[in-house]
């Protein structure tokens, strides 16, 4: 991956009177990769987007997209992206190629420019079958590619999506990421969802934002092992090798009893097997004596699973607080 630097925050703020939207936040993002940019509602991820898209004006810090300026090269900035807000601003009444032909006429490409770019971004977004349709005619999941055809147009170095897959079915959200993935190979993304799914499926990074600051910045696994615990998922058969009945009190007291364990968990059983979940330091890696116990033991051993702590509840911990305060202020 290229080192070159496309998207460059320091100290970056918006504030409202005093209420600040946007608390001093610093990241880079690099040529190539594809960032989950992530937090609770209210955390202040529209608000960052939409600085870095020069629809609004920062308060305070720097902001850099492609080398370029956000206060003194506002046309460099928005030259060097492609925006899809949450709902895509779309004239429902044109067709699909009339959008297209407008959203290029915006940013003067000429006709050859147009029509090679359109060849492209037609292809790369599955439109070709509703060229010749009225937007308002569309699903919500053609609407949303056509609004990711617009942000393409002008084969723009980086992308900026916010909560693009807010709208869509969970068929209409895979065919989505699989079209961003096709993208990403290209150039770089910054994308905005709640969905942590999407994340994990498109993002090898994330930057999750809380109260208006940057909470976690890092791999995915990185982030997931700031949990400082993971989970060992351990399931028995209900009968040994001999083929007499196991206890579930003797193998959690068996479990139990090895060292490094914190806490274990019995979810329920089907009377077939029984599964137990081990929660352990990041450092400690227990396969090894859960394989030497289930053969001391007789046990028939189905699965063994360790696993970082789920990027969803590593999520939760982190922007916890952001949460309850906006529970407060509905209340209030």
């Amino acid at each position: 991956m290229s080192s070159e630097l496309m998207i460059q925050t320091q100290d970056l703020t918006k504030s409202y009177g005093s209420f600040t939207a946007v608390d001093r936040i610093s990241f880079e993002v690099r040529r190539g990769e594809i960032v989950g940019f992530l937090g609770p509602n209210g955390a202040g991820k529209s608000t960052t987007m939409r600085i870095l898209t020069c629809y609004l004006a920062p308060t305070g810090g720097t902001a850099r997209v492609n080398g370029k300026d956000v206060f003194s090269d506002t046309l460099g900035v928005r030259q060097s992206l492609g925006y899809l807000p949450q709902r895509a601003p779309l004239y429902l009444d044109m067709s699909v190629l009339e959008y297209l032909q407008f959203a290029a006429d915006l940013r003067e490409l000429d006709a050859s420019t147009f029509k090679k770019r359109a060849r492209n971004v037609v292809e790369v977004c599955g439109l070709a079958q509703v060229l010749g349709k009225e937007i308002s005619e569309l699903s919500h999941g053609y609407r949303q590619r056509v609004g990711l055809a617009q942000a393409l147009i002008h084969d723009p170095p980086i992308l900026i999506l916010d909560e693009p897959t807010s709208d869509l079915d969970p068929n209409e959200k895979t065919e989505f990421l699989e079209y961003l993935k096709r993208i990403g190979q290209e150039r770089t993304v910054l994308l905005s969802t709640h969905n942590l799914s999407e994340v994990e499926a498109a993002c090898a990074r994330a930057i999750i934002v809380s109260r208006g600051r940057v909470v976690a910045d890092g791999a995915l696994s990185d982030i997931r092992a700031r949990s400082g615990s993971v989970s060992t998922s351990i399931m028995v058969a209900a009968e040994n090798m001999s083929g007499s009945s196991v206890s579930q009190v003797e193998i959690k007291s068996a479990l139990d009893a090895l060292k490094g364990v914190s806490k274990v968990e019995a979810p329920p059983s089907n009377g077939q097997a029984y599964r137990y979940e081990l929660a352990t330091p990041q450092d400690v890696d227990l396969r090894a004596d859960l394989y030497r116990l289930a053969v001391q033991k007789g046990w028939v051993l189905l699965e063994l699973v360790r696993a970082s702590q789920a990027l969803e509840d590593v999520f939760r911990d982190l922007t916890l607080g952001d949460e309850r305060k906006n529970r407060e202020i509905s209340a209030a």
